[in-house]
């Protein structure tokens, strides 16, 4: 298994096999906390060996600095199957839409992706005041 993209991202879709993905980011910015994000979306791309055919569970958690989960989870499975045989590996796309994710305070958080119970995948964002403007 390879983890060929794991983004945070403005919007994502996925189509007869294409990822599309719309600004990657890692830095949320309010001008005061709590805050809500407006939306945003977790794109992913995973490539299965064959020898990696079946059900895989997956996991998505969003984690603050002080591990505590803040936001919804996604608990699923992929079927991986791969079709004829004059290839050997497949793709699987994911795409979770995040509407109004709400942040208590400002830091470090992270998004962790576990395949087969083993996280696979820690992406690393902040949530930042707003800078002073002169």
């Amino acid at each position: 298994m390879n983890i060929e993209a794991f983004l945070l991202c403005d919007a994502a879709t996925q189509q007869q096999g294409k990822l599309n993905i719309l600004g990657a980011f890692d830095n949320i910015y309010a001008k005061k906390v709590p805050t809500v994000h407006p939306a945003c979306a977790i794109a992913m791309r995973v490539r299965f060996e064959r020898i990696e055919e079946g059900n895989h569970p997956i996991r998505i958690n969003i984690i603050d600095e002080d591990g505590k989960s803040i936001g919804p989870k996604l608990d699923g499975n992929v079927n991986v199957r791969i079709i004829g045989d004059d290839v050997d590996s497949t793709v699987t796309n994911i795409v979770l839409n995040i509407q109004r994710l709400k942040f208590e305070k400002y830091g470090q958080y992270r998004i962790d992706l576990a395949i087969d119970n083993k996280i696979e995948g820690s992406l690393p964002f902040n949530v930042r005041e707003i800078p002073n403007q002169p």
